[in-house]
């Protein structure tokens, strides 16, 4: 009998061990094979009457009553863990989801973007691209683009200094991607750049850049390079024609408010070392007007000035006079600059290119994006109201006018360009560009940037003549002008002949130009003289002009082919004379000569080689020499001193030529 009991209790407990291997569904159900719940079974078919209203408190109290706490406790965690009061109900198919999990893909791309990415050098850039073309086909073109942006920008914001050439090279692919994918790659980076740039910078706190100037000590942990990398990379990104000038300057004028840091005197530092040049290039008046707001940043003490503070303002200022020396440093930057430029003008030419302008956004285009929109895109969407900004830029410039000395001026140019007869809007800009020139050398590279036609190019030439008659002195300004145009361009030498055969007619002699030009006169053709008579001044000061083009070899002595010196009328003579006069005067000269009324206004040297090569060139037409030996034998019979040895050097050398004629 004892026997028999024992295996009893031994049948017992193992069933209540079956029992407490029970899944965890079944425990909370209530469901048991045990005779010890025979009880519960009654209490489970009340239980699927009443409607179930999902795990709370009640229900997470009955299965504290109804079963065992132990069970429950070790068996189902899961369960118990969202029972918590106040928590909300989660799916059971979402419960093992992570918001932070990349999908498999996914890193597989950035893995093959990144090994892309440094194995980039000068030399592979063109394989480098082309690979990344090849992913863009297989992949979805937005995860590309943000993850090519997040390496870059990641790899380009460290906290150390980076080489010029590393973010040359890494703008430069930017470039690239933006002429072959086309512009949604560009606005992309070019807006997460200036975000990473808006959020470095404003980490920088006050406080910190005002001790750190104010001490001028170099300490144990300097302030980071980030927003220096970022401000290279969009210099380089302007360089490379991915940006235009107008965020540029957007930054600059950003960089200037408020207080004159030493860390804002880097970062403008930066940007004009690497992007100055173009920068004046691309609208010399923002750069003159932010030289005048940094001016006006600086303390009366100029001894207060730090080193850093005061090389920038020498920089400036030699930008500001084209006078900007390239450093050591900076040599090697500018050379792969220059390279990578090659590099890019050759992939235009191979290459079907998607986009061709830079982005024209302004910065706050790009910080106000998420709000508005973003119009540079074509079908994205635009929140913003054209004609309320509008409105609101015509007041800014109202209240700003008091103020904006250079667009005064300009205006008032405008003004003096209409009164002056400029009735295009070409001529109006050749004229306003000649009158806030610098020097004449400003003059050339401001036309050059004026992207005329082969035909426009033809007013520049004009209006020089125009200005330089209605002078009330002789100014060689444009002279210096008119010669530097004809060293880069024929063409220019080929109007200045015309508008001397137009000058002549307009002064009587109306057979100069030959009978098929005569009958397809136009009056466009007397665009540059539309006056009624030629005064004195302006005869004397376009003789002078021509006087010095002539001597320089700007234009020859065969412009005067069709002149007939025999009948010349009486004024004419009068500008004949002073052309040759200023012509061989100005050959023994390395300036232009500005009176020649007086002996002493007149050269001193006697250099027979250059006064022959401006009249052996004459020589070659038969007839025009035989009219320049009666011409210049008739008009400087009676001249004493350099102008009497001067004339028989070039009677000689015409003579040479026309001796067996004659």
């Amino acid at each position: 009998m004892q026997d028999e009991s024992e295996e009893e209790e031994e049948e017992d407990l193992e069933e209540e061990g079956d029992y407490d291997e029970l899944d965890t569904d079944e425990d909370i159900e209530g469901t048991s094979e045990d005779g010890d719940n025979d009880g519960d079974d009654d209490g489970s078919q009340e239980q699927e009457d009443v409607e179930w209203h999902g795990f709370g408190e009640d229900s997470a109290h009955e299965i504290d009553h109804d079963e065992n706490p132990t069970t429950l406790g070790s068996q189902a965690p899961s369960v118990t863990q969202p029972l918590a009061s106040g928590t909300k109900y989660t799916p059971p198919h979402l419960r093992n989801r992570a918001e932070s999990e990349v999908s498999e893909a996914q890193l597989k791309l950035t893995r093959q973007l990144k090994g892309l990415l440094n194995r980039m050098s000068e030399q592979n850039i063109g394989s480098i691209v082309d690979g990344v073309e090849e992913v863009y086909r297989n992949n979805s073109r937005h995860d590309i683009t943000e993850t090519l942006t997040k390496l870059i920008v990641d790899g380009i914001s460290s906290h150390s200094m980076l080489l010029d050439q590393y973010v040359v090279l890494h703008a430069a692919f930017v470039s690239a991607l933006h002429k072959l994918v086309g512009i949604e790659f560009a606005a992309f980076f070019v807006q997460h750049v200036v975000t990473s740039y808006d959020s470095h910078f404003a980490a920088l706190s006050d406080d910190v850049l005002v001790q750190s100037a104010a001490d001028g000590a170099a300490t144990d942990e300097p302030i980071g390079k980030e927003c220096s990398n970022l401000v290279v990379l969009l210099s380089e990104l302007y360089n490379f024609q991915v940006i235009s000038c107008v965020l540029m300057y957007d930054v600059i004028r950003a960089l200037l408010d408020g207080d004159l840091t030493e860390f804002k005197v880097e970062l403008l530092l930066k940007v004009a070392r690497n992007s100055g040049q173009q920068l004046r290039q691309d609208d010399p008046t923002a750069l003159k007007s932010i030289i005048q707001i940094v001016h006006s940043k600086l303390p009366q003490d100029t001894n207060a000035l730090s080193s850093r503070t005061r090389f920038m303002v020498e920089t400036l200022s030699n930008l500001k006079n084209n006078k900007v020396k390239k450093a050591a440093g900076q040599m090697a930057g500018g050379e792969a600059v220059e390279r990578m430029k090659k590099f890019l003008s050759g992939l235009t030419k191979k290459r079907h290119v998607m986009s061709h302008e830079p982005l024209r956004v302004s910065l706050e285009d790009i910080r106000s994006a998420e709000t508005k929109g973003k119009w540079w895109l074509v079908g994205a969407a635009w929140g913003g109201d054209p004609l309320v900004e509008h409105q609101q830029n015509a007041q800014n410039q109202s209240a700003g006018a008091t103020s904006a000395g250079d667009a005064h001026g300009e205006n008032a140019l405008l003004k003096l360009a209409k009164k002056q007869g400029m009735n295009t809007d070409i001529r109006r800009s050749i004229f306003v560009v000649l009158m806030s020139s610098d020097d004449y050398v400003d003059a050339c590279e401001r036309l050059s940037q004026l992207k005329l036609t082969e035909v426009q190019q033809r007013e520049i030439i004009r209006v020089i003549l125009h200005c330089c008659g209605n002078e009330k002195q002789y100014n060689p300004y444009y002279a210096l002008v008119g010669q530097q145009l004809c060293r880069l361009s024929h063409a220019h030498k080929i109007t200045l002949q015309f508008s001397l055969w137009d000058f002549l007619r307009a002064m009587g002699e109306s057979t100069v130009g030959g009978a098929e030009i005569l009958k397809n006169l136009g009056e466009d053709d007397h665009a540059g003289f539309s006056v009624k008579s030629i005064s004195t001044t302006r005869m004397r000061n376009v003789a002078r002009a021509f006087g010095w083009w002539v001597a320089k070899d700007c234009c020859t002595l065969a412009i005067l082919k069709p002149v007939d010196f025999t009948v010349l009328k009486a004024q004419t003579q009068t500008f004949m004379k002073e052309l040759f006069t200023h012509v061989l005067a100005n050959t023994q000269l390395a300036t232009p000569l500005l009176r020649s009324e007086r002996a002493e206004d007149l050269p001193k040297t006697r250099n027979k080689g250059p006064l022959e090569d401006v009249f052996v060139k004459g020589r070659r037409l038969q007839t025009l020499a035989l009219g320049l030996v009666y011409f210049i034998r008739e008009a400087f019979r009676e001249e004493e001193g350099f102008l009497k040895w001067a004339s028989q050097v070039a009677l000689e050398t015409l003579r040479s030529g026309t001796e067996p004629v004659v």
